[in-house]
């Protein structure tokens, strides 16, 4: 089992940036595909970008493609993902989890474990 501390969210200005990290707790953590998700008030839990185990593949939403990066640093057990030209769209509860069969998925279903969420909220 993992725990998952989300930080670094916050307010900020549209075209501005944040850099969200992910903590994981355990000494499996680059066993585990990692991904962010995000989910605004009303609406589902919606797909951001995922990272595998080695860091060697990414995958991203359309809607941040090119603005977003997801990185990962197995040494320290931390997720990251920079987030630039932010649109008040963006505007969520952004939450990373983990995946312990490295599968590399988009959907929620594929993904074991959850933090408790970071607020970022872009203003227009």
């Amino acid at each position: 089992q993992v725990q998952l501390v989300e930080s670094g969210g916050g307010l900020v200005q549209a075209g501005g940036s944040l850099r969200l990290s992910c903590a994981a707790s355990g000494r499996t953590f680059s066993s585990y595909a990692m991904g962010w998700f995000r989910q605004a008030p009303g609406k589902e839990r919606d797909f951001v970008a995922t990272i595998s185990r080695s860091g060697g593949g990414t995958s991203y939403a359309d809607s941040v493609k090119g603005r977003f990066t997801i990185s990962r640093d197995n040494a320290k057990n931390t997720v990251y993902l920079q987030m630039n030209s932010l649109k008040p769209e963006d505007t969520a509860v952004y939450y990373c989890a983990a995946d312990p069969r490295g599968t590399f998925r988009r959907g929620v279903s594929g993904y074991d474990y959850w933090g408790q969420g970071t607020q970022v909220t872009v203003s227009s």
